[in-house]
């Protein structure tokens, strides 16, 4: 009982030795773990809700089926207003690398090809359609994420769990001080990681005022989608190109 008593103290004391260190997160070892989860996923289809502040104004929330193949294959469809029946469809190397779209009601008839980064486009968006999707979303936080760790300038916390969309995720928060925001994608970023899939599902972005900047989440995740090139094609019984 003795020895028992005595190994168990030795224990308690080299955790607080550490201080708990082992329990702290390490933001390059989360970042590749999530670039690795996502690497896995060859395609899948999802609920995209997307919010955003532009020109200091918050915008309505808009709800959207996305599919998505790689290397870049991209279908989007809005099925809630405001842009209620709006389609657009981007293919890397296709279409002279130019999105095919049009809006929904009484514009859908009108299928336009544009550049992503065309002003019909971008307005009202702080970035431009081919910036969607789970590995966009990985990209841009791996980015600042690496940015800060090379500048000694992040602050990177886990929060507890939470249940997002029906799945259980961890909350990480990546805050970068006030005089070096501009230099990232916003002042603090709140991240849900897929407990499961290690997929980051996901992202609120706050400026220096703690203002919501933008907003992506990505709801009915299938990663088992089995998606083709038909799936791509503008004649595509579905769809109204």
């Amino acid at each position: 009982m003795a020895r028992i008593i005595q190994s168990a103290l030795l224990l308690l004391w080299a955790v607080a030795a550490t201080g708990g260190a082992a329990d702290k997160p390490d933001p390059a070892k989360w970042i590749e773990q999530a670039e690795a989860a996502y690497g896995s996923v060859p395609s899948y289809t999802a609920v995209v809700h997307k919010q955003q502040r532009v020109a200091g104004k918050l915008l309505p929330q808009e709800t959207i089926l996305l599919k998505f193949k790689k290397p870049f294959s991209l279908y989007m469809k809005w099925i809630k207003a405001p842009y209620q029946g709006s389609e657009l469809l981007y293919v890397a190397g296709w279409n002279e690398n130019k999105v095919r779209a049009h809006r929904g009601g009484l514009l859908r008839f009108i299928t336009r090809n544009l550049d992503p980064r065309d002003p019909a486009l971008m307005a009202d968006n702080l970035r431009p359609v081919t910036d969607i999707g789970l590995g966009q979303l990985v990209k841009t936080v791996a980015v600042n994420v690496r940015t800060a760790i090379n500048a000694g300038e992040l602050g990177f916390s886990e929060r507890g769990e939470e249940t997002v969309y029906g799945r259980k995720t961890r909350i990480l928060e990546v805050v970068f001080p006030n005089e070096y925001a501009g230099d990232h994608d916003g002042h603090r970023l709140v991240i849900n990681q897929d407990v499961e899939s290690k997929l980051l599902i996901r992202i609120r972005v706050y400026d220096q005022d703690n203002q919501l900047v933008e907003n992506y989440g990505y709801e009915d995740l299938d990663l088992d989608a089995r998606l083709a090139d038909a799936d791509f094609d503008p004649a595509h019984s579905d769809y109204r190109f």
